[in-house]
């Protein structure tokens, strides 16, 4: 029985996420210059079959299309237009009737350029996700035209391609045309023109009325655009390219570019009337989005510009950096994540990463080739499955959990522990002190942990007797406690080196043994006082991993503290001129050393997912909102002034949203989802969707 009574266009799990995540990663350019990711990058099956059994009451017409060649077969023999079986529509669509009574259709669909795709419409016989899926028939037909064998079938996936016209192949972001704020022509520069359009930005240049060539120059700061020699993006655009639009005299620029500034400079005999842009962007329910104000106006517009970076950020898939990168990294998708649940919940984009970073099997590196990359991963299904409660997720994701485990268990070293080999990179974090990164590190085995007890979980939730992830976990807990914790120290040391302990103290194995558990209450309290809330352990100095330590400190209740630090970090970036918050920043950098990085002087990115990490913080920690049953089935709510007069808010859930308001008097709850607790005080109140709660302390 169809759920909806929608036909939707179908396809083999996760083919859609890879060939677009292929799109997606090979955007890049340096100077011109195409620029792909360096790990593994698969390709969709080319061949895929399509199956379903049912029972139609009457004979019944159905319309088919795909994406890719196709044939047919009914209860096993093929059809065909030659015998007029199938009969061929306008629009590359197709016909065939399906007789009264039991039958099963198999389609078999191939395509080689894009992922092979299905689409049939009937009175009952529609494409959806009851329909299977297979890339390995095993079929073969005998003398009579007849198919037998088997496949290894899965649910087809689907999105919202709901109609004929619309294949996946047709997926992109919208536009809208923007225009410069400003132009102005640079002291010792008559040929050019400098535009600024006001904030930073992400979409596609257009000229209008173009004659000859012009040279074009990218910049997220007026110095990046204006110096010729090394900015990171740049074109060279000519009316005679196929790009040109005779009916609306635009050209078009074909890549999409992050930028604020734009340098234009004329060849001899060139001209233009106008210079615009295609704003290209992720749409968003906005009824269904997050929301916080404050007494702050600095904290208030540190949420704003966090939420634009996010915004920015969120594509197709979530992008770390859109200038430089341009790329999904596992280790800056989870941040994401964490932040899209308290801004967007945009779902469909955390699951088409998490397929896309995933990829296929066999299993040759880690995740983008960095060990913790991969341990983030698996957590990050985790996060997914508390915040929205869709089982039917983890379960598609459950058999490549499964070979990216036996890739990681086959890699440990004889002590079962996480050790970098050759070919792996150890990223941790950038940091701006002595650290080796060889050996057992402490903090790898912290998110191995992690990662096997994540196993654990799904393996219980989905019914599935896998008892020796669980025990496994169990046994790498104890051995990190025996191996890496100093009772002299009373903290976490650094990494075991050529069989010897590396006694450096570092907040990062300290954090994640508070973040994930490892650490009971009493351990706990000593990191924060040796380690974490200690002037002589090196500082963090990316939003990446503070993101980690502030989350920390408001474990701890250090909400107040946090908020300064909120103020003087991403407040410091919006000083500085930010309008979206960067990869880093160093308070005590001047002028353009913010906008140098791994020694190219625009190379530090300006706009980076990272950096939005207020929107998480003051959506769980101040708001104090979080689920604490899957898909907020149940929830808590345990706000935090954190020393501002008054803070209100929306967060949103699955199905709903949960709308706080606290001054120092008074709290106030709505919530449309879910029962919740609300914790002040010394107080316990119940929250239900019936009325609001409205709690005086």
């Amino acid at each position: 029985m169809q759920a909806n009574n929608k036909a939707t266009w179908i396809w083999y799990p996760g083919d859609f996420e890879v060939w677009l995540g292929n799109i997606f990663n090979n955007r890049r350019t340096e100077r011109g210059a195409m620029f792909p990711p360096f790990w593994k990058q698969d390709s969709h099956y080319v061949t895929v079959e399509f199956s379903k059994t049912f029972d139609v009451a009457a004979e019944e017409d159905i319309t088919i299309a795909c994406e890719g060649q196709f044939n047919i077969a009914l209860d096993g023999k093929l059809q065909s237009v030659a015998t007029g079986a199938v009969r061929r529509k306008e629009n590359n669509t197709f016909s065939f009737t399906v007789p009264k009574g039991g039958h099963k259709l198999n389609l078999k669909v191939w395509n080689q350029a894009t992922p092979p795709a299905l689409f049939i419409d009937g009175k009952t016989i529609k494409t959806d996700s009851s329909w299977l899926a297979t890339y390995e028939d095993k079929l073969w037909i005998d003398e009579n035209g007849v198919a037998h064998g088997s496949g290894i079938y899965v649910p087809a996936a689907h999105w919202n391609f709901d109609s004929i016209d619309t294949p996946p192949s047709t997926y992109q972001l919208e536009r809208e045309e923007r225009r410069p704020v400003c132009a102005t022509v640079p002291a010792g520069s008559p040929s050019g023109i400098l535009y600024d359009f006001g904030k930073e930005t992400f979409g596609y240049l257009k000229v209008r009325n173009l004659k000859g060539i012009l040279h074009i120059y990218y910049g997220e700061s007026p110095e990046e655009a204006l110096d010729k020699e090394h900015c990171e993006t740049l074109d060279v655009i000519d009316v005679q390219r196929p790009t040109f639009n005779v009916q609306c005299s635009l050209f078009n620029v074909q890549c999409s570019k992050a930028f604020r500034y734009v340098y234009i400079e004329k060849e001899e005999g060139a001209s233009y009337d106008e210079v615009l842009m295609d704003y290209e962007y992720a749409p968003h329910d906005m009824t269904h989005s997050g929301s916080f104000r404050c007494s702050d106006e600095e904290i208030n517009r540190i949420w704003e510009v966090g939420a634009y970076t996010m915004d920015l950020t969120t594509r197709e898939f979530f992008m770390d950096g859109i200038k430089r990168d341009r790329w999904t990294w596992s280790g800056d998708a989870i941040q994401s994540y964490l932040m899209n649940y308290y801004l967007r919940f945009d779902t469909e984009c955390v699951k088409r990463t998490i397929r896309q970073l995933r990829g296929k099997d066999p299993m040759t590196a880690h995740v983008n080739t960095i060990m913790d990359y991969t341990f983030y991963w698996f957590k990050s299904i985790l996060d997914y499955y508390q915040y929205t409660g869709d089982a039917d997720f983890v379960r598609e994701m459950w058999p490549r959990m499964v070979t990216l485990m036996n890739y990681v268990e086959g890699r440990l070293n004889q002590d079962g522990m996480a050790e970098g080999k050759s070919d792996d990179w150890i990223f941790v974090d950038w940091v701006d002190f002595p650290m080796h990164k060889r050996g057992t590190l402490c903090f790898e085995q912290i998110l191995l942990m992690k990662a096997m007890e994540t196993m654990a979980l799904c393996a219980k939730l989905l019914g599935i007797n896998k008892s020796d992830y669980r025990v496994k976990a169990e046994e790498l807990r104890n051995k990190i406690k025996q191996t890496f914790w100093s009772y002299d120290q009373r903290a976490y040391l650094h990494a075991i080196e050529d069989g010897k302990m590396n006694p450096q103290i570092t907040k990062f194995p300290n954090m994640f043994a508070i973040l994930y558990g490892l650490a009971y209450e009493e351990e706990r309290k000593e990191i924060m006082q040796s380690v974490m809330l200690n002037p002589d352990i090196a500082p963090i100095t990316t939003p990446y991993m503070r993101f980690y330590e502030l989350e920390t400190l408001c474990i701890d209740g250090l909400q107040q503290q946090v908020l300064q630090e909120m103020k003087d970090y991403w407040g410091g970036m919006i000083r500085e001129g930010a309008t979206s918050f960067w990869e880093k920043y160093v308070p005590t950098e001047r002028g353009t050393q913010h906008l140098a990085m791994y020694g190219r002087p625009y190379g530090k990115s300006l706009c980076h997912a990272w950096g939005a990490s207020p929107v998480y913080l003051l959506g769980k920690y101040y708001l104090g909102v979080r689920p604490t049953k899957p898909g907020y089935e149940e929830f808590e709510i345990h706000p935090s002034l954190g020393g501002l007069e008054w803070m209100e808010g929306d967060v949103p859930t699955p199905h709903g949203m949960i709308h706080v308001y606290m001054d120092r008097n008074t709290i106030k709850i709505r919530a449309t989802e879910g029962r919740g607790t609300l914790y002040v005080a010394g107080q316990q109140v119940a929250v239900s969707t019936d009325k609001e709660v409205v709690v005086h302390y």
